[in-house]
């Protein structure tokens, strides 16, 4: 009988419950995600995931989307304080932290080409949160600042994931402190 992985209920959709099982042996480091190890870990025939998706690229793009849908709730739950420089910083440490806690997935979303093929408004949800803290404190320079902190973050976890950067989350917060602040002294100087 074929396997299916226990924490993906089988009366999902087979559409999610594909984008799981992907999802599930990626985050697993399986070698390669084929459509057939996924059929297998789905409990389905090798073909029905063609009823869903056109080829792997296709699979592999859907599961950069939940990436994204993941990171975006991530984002959503570190903004739930008063002060918007407070929000803003642990919307970067929920970035750091989600890059640490799904390497592959972030590498799947941002450098390894699914990612890459999404439509941008499809995948920029946690993007536009931090966009709208960014110009809550600098509205004169939102876009530049909104950039300057995704560089930051996005620097930040890229070099957590290349063993670049030590997990040090007392100095991670400070840079982003640090940015949250520059943002907000800049403002008010103008």
């Amino acid at each position: 009988m074929p396997r299916t992985d226990a924490a993906i209920p089988p009366e999902a959709p087979l559409h999610d419950r594909l984008v799981d099982c992907a999802l599930a042996l990626l985050e697993r480091g399986e070698a390669e995600v084929s459509l057939r190890a996924v059929a297998r870990a789905a409990g389905v025939s090798a073909m029905a995931p063609y009823r869903h998706f056109h080829d792997k690229s296709a699979l592999m793009a859907a599961v950069a989307l939940r990436g994204f849908a993941m990171m975006e709730a991530n984002a959503r739950a570190a903004d739930q304080k008063d002060d918007a420089a407070a929000a803003l910083a642990a919307q970067g440490e929920a970035y750091i932290a989600f890059a640490r806690a799904h390497p592959a997935l972030f590498r799947l979303m941002f450098a390894d080409g699914a990612g890459m093929t999404l439509p941008p408004d499809q995948c920029k949800g946690g993007y536009a949160l931090m966009a709208r803290r960014v110009a809550h404190l600098a509205p004169d320079r939102a876009e530049a600042g909104a950039l300057a902190c995704w560089g930051l973050v996005h620097g930040l976890a890229t070099l957590a994931l290349d063993g670049r950067l030590p997990p040090d989350p007392a100095a991670e917060r400070a840079a982003l402190e640090l940015m949250a602040r520059a943002l907000t002294t800049r403002a008010r100087e103008r």
